[in-house]
């Protein structure tokens, strides 16, 4: 079952029609029967990634529209990392001392490769780890599953509090979410630091420590620059995305002028 709600009747409709639509804008006729299973085998997905999906799709297929191209793009924007991604945050998790933020299917499957790794067979582990990983997000993806993301709660206080926040910061969890955390932590702000600490979260400014503001600086910087380098890839992709669509055009209106070109003659 999709944890997504589906969508209404008049939806489908209208996402037939889009489907029409982007099918003809990529030079290829869609049926309506076919065109109506595919919005419906899309319908239970958001219509927001669907709508998104399709625009990629026109921006970027060069063949005929087809379910698996609309699925693949559909399932690319729910967010779950890829293998390599998964991993490293499934080992950094194996550090008791850590806090760490990952989704269910990675809590699964370094539950499948944990024992692989106790026995010191980190390359074994990996391989179960991945194997287990992939398999889960196949599923997940199948069933329309959205990503949810939890937090590991690792020994060390500090980084249990850099690691909410970046969390937060990256919209990973909800700012309600790590004000939890933090509650159920019973981080209480008893000592100057405490209060800077609570004041993350909830807006309430306190000095902090010259030694925690260093830390919590530190994080601000990691966290930003992964923002900057994720701004710097869509802009990067939006410029190809331009680039192809005015090659595409160009190449329909040579062929255009060479059709009218060759009925002349």
């Amino acid at each position: 079952m999709s944890s997504f709600e589906r969508m209404a009747p008049d939806q489908v409709a209208r996402l037939a029609l889009a489907l029409c639509a982007t099918a003809e804008a990529l030079g290829q006729v869609l049926s309506g029967d076919a065109a109506k299973l595919m919005a419906e085998d899309l319908a239970d997905y958001p219509a927001d990634v669907v709508a998104a999906a399709l625009k990629a799709s026109r921006r970027e297929l060069t063949g005929k529209l087809t379910l698996a191209a609309i699925l693949q793009r559909v399932q690319a924007a729910d967010g779950r990392p890829g293998k390599d991604e998964a991993w490293s945050i499934a080992l950094t998790a194996s550090d008791e001392s850590e806090t760490v933020v990952m989704t269910a299917e990675i809590q699964q499957a370094m539950a499948a490769a944990q024992p692989v790794l106790d026995l010191g067979d980190k390359v074994g582990a990996r391989m179960a780890f991945i194997s287990a990983y992939e398999r889960l997000v196949t599923k997940a993806r199948a069933e329309a599953l959205p990503t949810t993301w939890s937090v590991s709660l690792g020994f060390d206080p500090v980084r249990r509090v850099t690691a909410i926040e970046s969390a937060v910061r990256m919209q990973l969890i909800s700012q309600e979410a790590g004000t939890k955390y933090l509650a159920d932590l019973r981080i209480a702000p008893i000592t100057t630091d405490g209060q800077a600490i609570a004041g993350l979260l909830t807006g309430t400014t306190v000095q902090a420590s010259p030694k925690l503001r260093e830390k919590l600086a530190e994080v601000r910087s990691i966290v930003e620059a992964a923002k900057a380098r994720q701004d710097r890839e869509r802009l990067k992709k939006a410029q190809a995305d331009r680039v192809n669509t005015y090659l595409r055009k160009r190449k329909a209106r040579v062929a255009i002028a060479a059709a009218q070109s060759k009925e002349k003659h």
